[in-house]
């Protein structure tokens, strides 16, 4: 959908359906339709034993986020009850351009207290998520959204959701000025950890040092939770848990850590993989995994957690089977959380391949910046053009001493090389490349548009780690 003929059907929507509903198609089929309501709240939680107030995202059941069906339409009808101008990105899905929720590419945001529909083809299930692509993110503008296949709902096995968060009593754009002004986002000095360099898979080598968590947050929430008042959920003695992991973090890298239930990872970024067993697995900001455990036939009480990355804290929720007895855990834990590498990313494979066939374009990217003066960019990616067919190749080179998740809007990608190794891996739609290394990736131009591809840590995308993927003729 190119801009021009964009805004000709935002100007026939509003005609058709009033002011309030401005992206409502003049389809009578469609309208006579009953979309999903989803609503943009206003809420206050309790934090550290403080009020918080945040956004929230609620469905029709009233619970936080969407749970859907693949192979059924994707019908939405978005409601602004907040205070502010906002808009929501569907992460995972591969929408229309014009639905992508990017404010003014090339929809503008809804005004508090208007609303949007939203129809198009919701064909694959998987984890996914949903989340303001503004600074609104780190408020908790963020939520759940799980597509079900028709075998997920007939498998005998419990769901448990789980989204994480970093969270801080300050705002976002004191955040942000903070780091500007000196990399002082956190509670003092750099906010965070700095790691000399090891001889790991993607990491900086040595006499290097690596700027770890460039912001110490107050919190770390694991469906607004913290461990001192963790969710705990039922589960039964000798049954089977999915833990569909989000990890909505706006600057928070985490291991998640299945304790004494060994884990076996299914999917990641909501695409199926080829089962790997343990009982930690990274996750960086903007990615998911959906991990199977067997809970013993004997039951008792199992913490999943999160563990923070080159620091003590984490966040979690409870696992028990009826009677067990739950005990606290503690917050912080006895050493640091395992700081993110590409060592899980080699072992991972698809169970699907992406359309295969030559490459019809290659694109080297060296991703670069510091913490001092806080600049962040995507270095070659100014030209970055697709017709429809391609088959394109991105290389991405971080030259930074910080990670740096990648994720792109509108498609699926595959992990083909490493390092300069090719690699049949993984499908994604965010990617992490940690400091001095190279990552691969290649896709099918198969979705027109102008689209978004930047680092998933906010304040490194606000400050200039945002590119564009622009198709001919999407401008």
């Amino acid at each position: 959908m190119y801009r021009r003929q964009f805004m000709q059907r935002l100007a026939l929507g509003a005609a058709a359906f009033g002011p309030s509903l401005p992206l409502a198609w003049a389809s009578p089929s469609y309208a006579q339709q009953a979309p999903s309501r989803l609503e943009i709240t206003n809420r206050t939680i309790e934090v550290n034993g403080k009020p918080a107030k945040v956004f929230g995202l609620v469905g029709p059941d009233g619970k936080p986020g969407l749970t859907l069906k693949a192979g059924r339409p994707f019908d939405v009808r978005l409601v602004n009850h907040s205070n502010e101008a906002t808009l929501v990105h569907w992460h995972g899905l591969t929408p229309p351009w014009d639905m992508d929720g990017v404010p003014d590419n090339p929809a503008p945001m809804i005004a508090a207290g208007g609303e949007r529909r939203y129809n198009f083809p919701l064909l694959n299930s998987g984890t996914h998520w949903m989340h303001a692509h503004t600074l609104q993110e780190q408020n908790l503008l963020a939520a759940p959204l799980i597509v079900l296949s028709e075998e997920d709902r007939k498998a005998d096995v419990q769901e448990v959701v789980i989204l994480l968060h970093d969270f801080s009593f300050r705002s976002p754009e004191e955040l942000l000025a903070g780091l500007k002004e000196g990399g002082s986002g956190g509670h003092g000095g750099m906010g965070g950890q700095a790691m000399q360099g090891h001889q790991m898979s993607g990491m900086a080598m040595p006499g290097m040092q690596m700027d770890l968590n460039d912001i110490d947050y107050d919190a770390y929430l694991a469906n607004d939770r913290t461990l001192d008042d963790p969710e705990v959920f039922s589960v039964e003695k000798g049954g089977r848990v999915r833990l569909r992991i989000i990890n909505g973090a706006t600057a928070t890298n985490f291991t998640i850590d299945t304790g004494t239930l060994p884990g076996r990872l299914v999917a990641v970024d909501g695409q199926p993989v080829q089962p790997l067993s343990g009982a930690r697995f990274g996750i960086s900001m903007g990615q998911r995994l959906d991990i199977m455990l067997d809970v013993p036939a004997e039951g008792g009480a199992f913490p999943v957690l999160a563990l923070r990355e080159g620091a003590r804290e984490r966040t979690g929720i409870i696992l028990a089977t009826r009677g067990a007895a739950v005990t606290k855990v503690s917050g912080l834990g006895a050493e640091d959380g395992p700081v993110l590498d590409l060592s899980l990313e080699s072992r991972l494979r698809g169970l699907s391949t992406l359309e295969t066939g030559p490459t019809t374009r290659t694109y080297d990217l060296v991703l670069s910046g510091s913490m001092s003066g806080y600049d962040w960019r995507i270095d070659g990616a100014d030209q970055l053009r697709a017709r429809r067919g391609d088959r394109i190749r991105l290389t991405m080179t971080n030259m930074s001493m910080m990670g740096h998740p990648m994720h792109l809007h509108g498609h699926h990608f595959q992990v083909v090389g490493l390092n300069g190794r090719p690699l049949e891996g993984a499908l994604r739609d965010t990617v992490y490349v940690p400091p001095m290394a190279t990552v691969d990736i290649a896709f099918t131009a198969d979705n027109p548009g102008r689209w978004p591809f930047h680092c998933h840590h906010l304040y490194h995308m606000a400050s200039g780690m945002m590119a564009y993927l622009d198709y001919e003729g999407s401008i």
